[in-house]
């Protein structure tokens, strides 16, 4: 479980989020929204130990964030950012093996043990026949899948990522979140996404959590906050909403 008591942080003098009590079960589809400046990444940054807390604090597994060591809080989290900027170009199998760093000790090099992980992670994201091309000869979406890969192999309860399907078209982020929610069911882990689609959200996360101005305003299922109440309180916009008749859940009709 990660828990969330009274936080408050930013990058200035000025909090971006204020107080928040939270918690996050280490199982289930999570969507984060929010409008932008709402303090969705800034959540996640609180949670990696990425930011100095003014106030509150982060517990995860019962344990203060403070307390453990980077090396360690990369076996229970591992992150994937909006962008990724390499210096270098890798390998689709070197990039899934970094996954593994976490788990080396001082001086000691990757295993066989570690190998076997990653090629399971591949075969998970049909990536096996692109394991010896570089990233910078894939498409987005195979970039997006290597680095869930990556996590896959990072073996953690919990993966955050930070817009990663902005820039995919509809197909990929459509074969992204099967795929997070695949993840989700059958592995028994926790995916907490910052999404700003309403309708890929409500359709494949069990949870959803606004954010507004800092603070946590509403969360629960797709059902409960895809209406129209709380989406104006979120937006400041009246949105029609129906049921979308394959998925069950609620979902934006746009004017």
């Amino acid at each position: 479980m990660i828990t969330l008591h009274e936080l408050s942080c930013g990058y200035t003098d000025q909090n971006i989020l204020h107080e928040v009590e939270l918690e996050l079960p280490p199982q289930g589809f999570t969507a984060l929204m929010g409008p932008n400046g709402a303090g969705k990444s800034t959540l996640l940054y609180a949670i990696l130990g990425y930011l100095k807390l003014r106030q509150g604090r982060v517990e995860i597994f019962g344990k203060n964030l403070i307390s453990y060591r980077r090396n360690a809080l990369a076996r229970h989290i591992s992150f994937i950012p909006q962008e990724i900027h390499n210096e270098f170009d890798y390998s689709v199998f070197d990039t899934v093996l970094m996954g593994r760093y976490p788990y080396l000790s001082l001086m000691q090099s990757y295993g066989s043990g570690d190998h076997a992980i990653v090629e399971s992670a591949l075969h998970q994201l049909g990536l096996w026949d692109l394991k010896d091309r570089y990233l910078m000869e894939l498409s987005g979406g195979e970039k997006q899948r290597v680095y869930i890969a990556r996590a896959l192999a990072q073996d953690t309860r919990y993966i955050l990522l930070d817009e990663s399907l902005s820039q995919l078209d509809i197909n990929y982020q459509l074969e992204i979140m099967h795929l997070l929610r695949k993840i989700s069911l059958e592995q028994d882990k926790a995916i907490i996404l910052i999404s700003h689609n309403l309708n890929l959200a409500a359709n494949y996360a069990d949870r959803l959590i606004f954010l507004k101005s800092g603070r946590v305003i509403h969360s629960g299922s797709p059902k409960e906050l895809i209406e129209t109440a709380k989406l104006k309180e979120l937006f400041g916009i009246d949105l029609t909403t129906a049921l979308n008749p394959l998925s069950g859940n609620p979902n934006i009709i746009y004017p």
